[in-house]
């Protein structure tokens, strides 16, 4: 399997000849490098500078997180939290309400420009007209229109709404007619410097000009979880850059304060209208406590039932006492009663009354005495009947005493007994009532407690509100971060000038070369065609120019011409065979690429080396060779005498017709040719040519003339020349310079391979000078005698 070898020569050539083919158009260049360094010095002398400010913020971290999670902070857990915090205050910094409340303070909606022939001037800060709208402020923020000032005196001034009219005077101070209601101009302190000058009035949308600047800015942190922000606009007023980010800086702070003060506003608002709900509760539940008390009469639950359990014990202890106290008075007064005889009866028996006690021992004592005498005596002993007397009354004041005791204790016993129900009743209650009350206390201290609590809560809101802070700390306030303006920047601009015109002929060139499929000199038809010899190429000649060459001629199309001969005898004689392989067709893919001017010459040439050269024209579809040689500009020119109207044609058509009949000599200057015209167009030129007679002419013409040149119809037009290629030994295959498509190429080449081409090569003709090889430009004219510029110096 072949392959293909590339040496570093070849590459270097190769790299070279790249090269070469933009350097050859090293005035369009130039030119072109030219006209891009003026238009960019005229860019830099007129453009608008553009300055740069910049200004640095800490924002400040109001929830600090927790001790707890200091730890998962050392271990930068929870990093990317912060990290997307300031990146919301960015976010919150560049919005939009920001910047529109920024022009807003700074009137940034009207823009004074003073008019200058070439560049126009921005006014900022030092205007010298007041501008005050009678429309309200909302309705020109939504406006926009554009006016014109003449300031040429102090007690008035022009005014146009259009470029092109003519200014109407006003005196300063009358209102004047706008698209959106009537205005009134007044002049400033800074008058007299603008005095004179024209001024240009734009009123724009407010939020237009919110938007225009929040695109400018640029915010960004100074590290990747760094707190503090970098904060940078550019504008063509370097004041007014500053002013923006100061006013910017100051809006996103007092928006903050703002902020906290309408949460702290309606924190007070919302607690307020809580405090009175709840003092109203509160009251209620008081109320209701102290009604509660009153109807249950009821102090302190805990003290009155420690009170009433007390009182319980005593009464039921009284009541166990009357009640002992009243059985034992029954038992008295029963025992008494049920008593016959006169025994003795209990004393001391715990009954409270004393006087029963008294009596019942009383009672006794006669008892015992009335027993001991009746041991000595009778019932009716007067003694013993006066003391059953005594006894007897004794017995009925016992009973009487009895009788009131057991009813003074019976009421006693009632009486403990309802108290000890009614205490026990408290005892028994006091749980009821202890949870009602408690019940009430909870509501009562659930509403006291969220009172005081909302009153701390307002407290705080309005300590928090007065001392409320902004949400960043101010590093650096906003400062011009240069003198010399960031844009235009004057080197990188010459410098990208410079390349863009470096570029803009680069690129057409190399477009054109990627879009080219034209054959345009012999080292570009040879990298198409390696294996076929490109025997030279032929200079593209001017309208003033000879067609014809002599032998005494110099020129770059002589000179081609010659090597062109020599490379063609070098093919003659490396061909080795019997014959004397002189039989040259001449031929090309289309008309137009100039095969009759190079068989011409090329005949002319040979001509020129003693030779004898005869050249034919076949090309009888097409006859271009006398037309060639009548029109020729040369000093001397020479056409015979053949018979009249006598040529291939004809010769092919009537046999009585010889060769000689047929040759025309021809003297160009001092060299002479035979030649022979293709004669009438015949009505079936390719039959005519599959003639004997064709073959008879080639032989004998081979035989006779060292050179047999023959001019053949064009191979991709017709098959005139392929019926006769078998009696060429070369075929000079014509190319024209920007004209022979690459593709077209296959078609010889494919010819050659398939035998019906035989000794087939290449000449390139109509070479441009600059596209000539360097044989072309260095080598053709050397030797001949070249005049200096010095020689026409003088007439």
């Amino acid at each position: 399997m072949d392959k293909t070898y590339s040496s570093p020569l070849d590459k270097k050539t190769e790299l070279s000849e790249i090269v070469s083919s933009y350097t050859k158009h090293w005035k369009w260049f130039a030119l072109s490098v030219f006209i891009c360094l003026v238009v960019a010095f005229l860019y830099l002398r007129y453009a608008t500078p553009i300055f740069s400010a910049s200004a640095q913020i800490q924002v400040l971290d109001e929830n600090a997180a927790s001790s707890e999670l200091g730890v998962f902070r050392e271990l930068e857990i929870f990093t990317g939290g912060n990290k997307t915090k300031v990146q919301d205050e960015i976010d919150i910094f560049k919005s939009r309400s920001n910047f529109i409340e920024v022009a807003k303070q700074l009137g940034l909606n009207i823009r004074m420009t003073v008019l200058g022939k070439i560049a126009d001037t921005e006014i900022y800060n030092d205007a010298p007209v007041n501008i005050n709208f009678i429309p309200s402020d909302s309705i020109v923020e939504q406006s926009k229109f554009s006016f014109f000032l003449d300031l040429s005196s102090e007690t008035q001034f022009g005014h146009k709404s259009e470029e092109n009219e003519s200014f109407k005077s006003y005196v300063y101070g009358k209102q004047v007619s706008t698209p959106i209601g009537n205005m009134v101009i007044t002049p400033n302190d800074n008058f007299k410097r603008y005095k004179n000058e024209n001024l240009r009035v734009d009123i724009m949308p407010i939020h237009e000009v919110g938007q225009n600047y929040m695109k400018k800015i640029k915010v960004s942190m100074k590290d990747e979880f760094s707190n503090v922000l970098s904060i940078t606009i550019t504008d063509p007023n370097q004041d007014k850059a500053v002013d923006i980010l100061n006013a910017l800086i100051n809006t996103y702070n007092n928006n903050a304060i703002a902020d906290k003060k309408a949460v702290a506003d309606k924190t007070s608002l919302f607690i307020d209208d809580r405090i009175a709900d709840i003092y109203s509760d509160l009251s209620s539940v008081d109320q209701s406590a102290e009604d509660f008390r009153t109807d249950r009469g009821i102090a302190d639950i805990a003290s009155q039932s420690n009170i009433n359990l007390n009182v319980s014990a005593t009464g039921e202890q009284e009541l166990r006492d009357a009640n002992i106290q009243l059985n034992i008075a029954s038992s008295m007064r029963d025992l008494i009663e049920t008593q016959e005889s006169f025994d003795i009866i209990p004393s001391n028996i715990g009954l409270s009354d004393p006087s029963i006690a008294n009596a019942a021992a009383k009672y006794n004592q006669l008892v015992a005495e009335r027993n001991r005498l009746l041991k000595s005596s009778n019932e009716k002993n007067p003694v013993i009947v006066n003391l059953d007397e005594q006894l007897r009354g004794l017995k009925r004041t016992m009973q009487s005493s009895l009788n009131s005791v057991e009813n003074n204790l019976n009421l006693q016993v009632n009486d403990l007994s309802k108290q000890l129900s009614r205490v026990n009743s408290r005892i028994y209650s006091a749980p009821k009532n202890e949870r009602a009350l408690r019940d009430i206390t909870r509501k009562q201290q659930t509403a006291e407690s969220l009172y005081l609590y909302l009153l701390q809560k307002r407290e705080e809101a309005q300590i928090s509100f007065a001392s409320s802070a902004p949400k960043s700390k101010v590093i650096d306030w906003a400062y011009a971060t240069s003198s010399n303006p960031v844009a235009p920047k004057s080197n990188i601009i010459l410098l990208a000038s410079l390349l863009f015109g470096l570029a803009i002929p680069f690129s057409i060139l190399y477009t054109k070369d990627l879009l080219d499929s034209k054959v345009h000199n012999k080292s570009t038809l040879e990298k198409f065609i390696r294996e076929v010899p490109v025997l030279g190429e032929i200079p593209r000649l001017k309208k003033n120019e000879l067609k014809i060459i002599n032998d005494q001629d110099r020129s770059v199309l002589a000179e081609s011409l010659r090597i062109l001969r020599t490379n063609l005898d070098y093919l003659i004689k490396s061909k080795k065979n019997k014959s004397k392989n002189n039989i040259i067709f001449v031929t090309s893919g289309v008309p137009g690429e100039g095969k009759t001017f190079v068989s011409s010459n090329l005949a002319m040439v040979l001509a020129s080396t003693n030779k004898k050269v005869i050249l034919i024209g076949a090309d009888i579809r097409n006859p271009k060779i006398y037309s060639f040689f009548s029109g020729a500009n040369v000093d001397k020119l020479s056409l015979g005498k053949s018979q009249d109207g006598i040529g291939l044609s004809e010769f092919l058509h009537d046999h009585s017709i010889s060769l000689s009949d047929m040759i025309n000599p021809m003297l160009a200057y001092s060299n002479t040719i035979d030649v022979v015209y293709s004669g009438k167009i015949p009505p079936n030129p390719a039959e005519l040519l599959m003639s004997e007679r064709l073959k008879e002419l080639f032989d004998e013409v081979s035989e006779k003339y060292d050179y047999v040149i023959v001019d053949t119809a064009p191979l991709m037009v017709v098959s005139d020349t392929l019926l006769i290629s078998t009696f060429a030994d070369f075929t000079v295959y014509v190319t024209r310079s920007g004209m022979t498509e690459r593709t077209s190429l296959e078609f010889p080449r494919n010819l050659q391979k398939e035998g019906k081409l035989n000794g087939l090569t290449f000449v390139v003709n109509g070479v441009k000078q600059s596209e000539l090889g360097y044989g072309g430009r260095y080598g053709y004219g050397y030797g001949a005698t070249v005049k200096k510029w010095w020689h026409f110096s003088r007439t």
